[in-house]
């Protein structure tokens, strides 16, 4: 039995396609036209939470630390999900820098 390449079917393939630009759809920038106060919004919600979380990590932190003090293994855990809490804002930043969406990350305000 004969075995048939798979180039001729690539190339009537390539043949019969549209092309590329007919592809290509563009959407309209609706998040481009946000009005300055709903971003400023945002931007006090974004720094309130990160507040709250950085407290809260803090107290999970020093919870952990008791805890294992006291001789539970469950607080070494307690001590690093309070770390992952409390820096959650600068380890979202990092990876946005790291993949370079900076641009698209909004700035907390207090």
């Amino acid at each position: 039995m004969k075995k048939l390449s798979i180039f001729p079917l690539l190339a009537f393939a390539s043949l019969v396609s549209p092309p590329a630009r007919a592809a290509q759809l563009t959407a309209p920038l609706i998040l481009a036209q946000v009005p300055s106060q709903v971003k400023t919004g945002f931007q006090y919600g974004l720094g309130l939470l990160f507040m709250i979380g950085f407290i809260w990590g803090v107290i999970n932190i020093w919870g952990g630390a008791d805890r294992l003090k006291k001789g539970d293994a469950d607080g070494k855990m307690g001590i690093v999900s309070g770390i992952i809490i409390a820096g959650a804002a600068a380890i979202m930043a990092a990876m946005f820098y790291i993949f370079g969406m900076s641009d698209g990350a909004l700035t907390p305000q207090f």
